[in-house]
């Protein structure tokens, strides 16, 4: 069976819109876009390279889709375009049609998350899910993420849309790896190990549970461990101390 992956910036306080760029998503009056900017380097970058090796497909929303498919395609010099034009995406939308544009992407039919459903019973490698808010909340609403990499920065915005909305359902994370590189990036604030089942209210949920994988972003470790499943650190609920700039 294959797994899906989300792979999200994320502020401290829950917010992954428009990382990107300022004009990337205005949608609520949002005026924040592209806070991730300023954290991004060369070791983000070649980190983001290797996992592209575990991943079978990406899987995005149509606004997720259209966004990419308008900027990689066009960009020379750099490791991704070229693995992104020959990955396979699978693209969930309502309005679009077949062809689309952008080469070996695939309109799925139907409901997105049966859709989905059905991917999943397939063998291969990671089904990565990049942005596609929206799409997100169709796949935790049914339990479908397997698995989350979360590059979490420094920033309380405010406002703007979240990854785990005030509404989603009850999921129980376990930590499986966990790396920081100085004060750019912060990995959670707190994580407590799941062992097993659920408890209490939720004990007859087991699909409930989750793992949460943090980026290798340190320069001194050469393994590809950005999206690499690390038993190792499981049990450890690490605390993060943020200190404002002065």
């Amino acid at each position: 069976m294959s797994r899906v992956v989300v792979t999200n910036n994320l502020t401290l306080d829950g917010v992954m819109q428009a990382p990107g760029r300022p004009d990337e998503d205005s949608r609520d009056g949002f005026t924040h876009g592209g806070w991730a900017l300023p954290y991004s380097d060369e070791v983000m970058a070649r980190a983001m390279g290797e996992g592209m090796a575990q991943t079978e497909a990406l899987l995005l929303g149509r606004r997720t889709y259209e966004d990419v498919a308008g900027f990689w395609p066009k960009q020379t010099d750099n490791p991704f375009t070229e693995v992104l034009d020959n990955t396979l995406k699978y693209v969930a939308s309502t309005t679009l049609a077949e062809p689309l544009p952008w080469a070996n992407s695939t309109l799925l039919e139907g409901d997105a998350a049966d859709a989905v459903a059905s991917l999943k019973e397939q063998p291969g490698k990671d089904i990565v899910v990049l942005g596609s808010g929206e799409l997100l909340q169709s796949l935790m609403q049914r339990n479908l993420v397997d698995e989350y990499v979360l590059l979490i920065h420094p920033l309380v915005l405010g406002s703007g849309r979240r990854l785990f909305a005030d509404d989603g359902s009850f999921n129980a994370l376990r930590l499986v790896d966990d790396h920081r590189r100085g004060d750019r990036h912060l990995p959670a604030s707190r994580h407590q190990h799941v062992a097993g089942r659920a408890h209490g209210p939720f004990a007859e949920r087991p699909h409930a549970v989750r793992d949460l994988v943090f980026p290798d972003c340190n320069r001194t470790r050469r393994r590809p461990a950005f999206w690499e499943h690390v038993s190792r650190n499981r049990g450890r609920s690490p605390a993060t101390r943020a200190r404002l700039p002065s």
